[in-house]
């Protein structure tokens, strides 16, 4: 599994919008100052993020984004997923109801799909709030490491 750079940015996204929720809605251009992304790239994202519901918009002069529930509401899994679609270490484990052919005398399967349900339980148990304050604690504004 190899997270894609709309995932992390999208991460870093949500962050500065939880880090920055009492400051009501926020514009692009200002996230885009804070975490070094660029506005286009930045719309590309939050198209998905609002179309899931996972935001709210405000258009005018105090217009921009803010998130839909509280940090704590959000995990990581949720957010990747939605952004990278497939969070699969490898194929063969995508569903049971399409097999790999040789999934029945496959010594290494278990092994897959246990790897998948390890990366699953930590994505699920990683809230945005986790992130938000692990970077509170680094005591930096931008999203390093993401």
């Amino acid at each position: 599994m190899k997270v894609s750079t709309r995932g992390r940015y999208a991460l870093r996204l949500m962050i500065d919008l939880a880090r920055h929720r009492d400051d009501g809605y926020v514009s692009l251009k200002e996230i885009s100052s804070r975490q070094d992304i660029t506005v286009r790239y930045l719309e590309q994202i939050i198209a998905i993020l609002l179309k899931a519901g996972f935001v709210q918009s405000f258009r005018g002069k105090s217009g921009g984004y803010r998130l839909s529930r509280h940090p704590r509401e959000y995990t990581t899994e949720e957010i990747l997923k939605l952004t990278e679609g497939s969070l699969l270490p490898i194929s063969c484990t995508a569903t049971p109801e399409s097999p790999c052919p040789r999934a029945a005398g496959c010594a290494t399967l278990p092994f897959w799909r246990g790897l998948q349900q390890v990366i699953e339980n930590y994505l699920h148990s990683v809230t945005l709030e986790d992130l938000m304050e692990q970077q509170k604690e680094i005591g930096c504004d931008y999203g390093a490491g993401i």
